[in-house]
């Protein structure tokens, strides 16, 4: 401290400016990163299931298809241990469950994440099951629209949950393209809200027929905004809506009971239906068991 108040004025303001964009540079990292190698945004809307831009005959054939194998997207950076955890209680639940590996180290082109997910569908459908669901955390949701609407997802899924998915961008991806583009891969400058991918995906209805469940937190501080996640034709689901008490950080949303319970009956055999606050303790006790 002696050593930088010795240093004249101007030396002062130009060392204490590097500083901040170094600052940034690590704060993009981390933050896209998201403690599990995720992205962050969210969203919200009315609690209700509205059809996408399917053609009908499409629809009836989606409508049909049974529950099948359950495919979980990590997000930014590629983690799997959290949807790890996730993945082993929709199996206890009954239900194959795969979490996808990402090309590289998940901050590439989400295009060609899109082409994993494909992928991963195609191995999952050769055992003989019409549709696979679908989990997509932090911006493996965005990878799962992106499959949907360019990658023939649309005639394989059944239903969607998105967990804080960044679907409208997220403001971290701003301030890294920005400040610091060195440190802001492909799949940052994709996220960046008003980027042309997601532009060209928010232009797009969902198709009709597949239910898409998307579910943040109010105590999101990676996403920001946390509304980034709403997506118009989904049911739309803010954790402390269900249960006022809630408190669940962005990496904290694939192991929470709350919303553990809420993915299991969001890729249940029953209708996708908007949840009440009656629902709280039945849903994070089926989270738990």
């Amino acid at each position: 401290m002696r050593w930088f108040s010795g240093l004249a004025p101007r030396r002062r303001a130009l060392l204490s400016g590097v500083a901040v964009l170094v600052l940034a540079m690590v704060v993009t990292v981390v933050v896209l990163a998201g403690g599990d190698g995720t992205a962050a945004v969210s969203a919200q809307e009315p609690l209700t299931l509205k059809p996408g831009g399917a053609s009908p005959s499409r629809s009836a054939t989606a409508a049909a298809k049974r529950p099948g194998p359950v495919l979980l997207v990590p997000g930014y950076g590629g983690g799997r241990s959290a949807l790890n955890q996730l993945a082993a209680r929709i199996r206890h639940a009954g239900r194959q469950a795969e979490v996808v590996q990402l090309p590289g180290d998940g901050t590439g082109d989400l295009n060609l994440q899109a082409k994993a997910l494909q992928s991963a569908a195609a191995r999952a459908l050769r055992g003989g099951a019409s549709s696979v669901d679908v989990v997509g955390y932090s911006a493996g949701g965005v990878v799962v629209r992106l499959w949907l609407a360019e990658f023939g997802g649309d005639r394989e899924a059944r239903r969607v949950v998105s967990l804080g998915s960044p679907l409208h961008g997220a403001d971290i991806a701003a301030v890294g393209a920005a400040l610091a583009p060195d440190a802001c891969p492909v799949a940052c400058q994709q996220l960046v809200p008003g980027s042309s991918l997601l532009n060209r995906l928010n232009a797009q209805p969902l198709p009709t027929g597949i239910g898409w469940m998307s579910i943040w937190t109010t105590d999101d501080k990676t996403v920001t905004p946390p509304e980034s996640a709403r997506l118009t034709g989904a049911v739309n689901v803010v954790a402390q809506d269900i249960c006022p008490n809630e408190f669940v950080s962005h990496s904290g949303l694939p192991t929470d009971a709350l919303v553990t319970g809420l993915v299991l009956a969001a890729i249940g055999s029953g209708p996708l239906t908007a949840p009440h606050r009656a629902d709280c303790a039945r849903l994070r006790s089926r989270g738990r068991a």
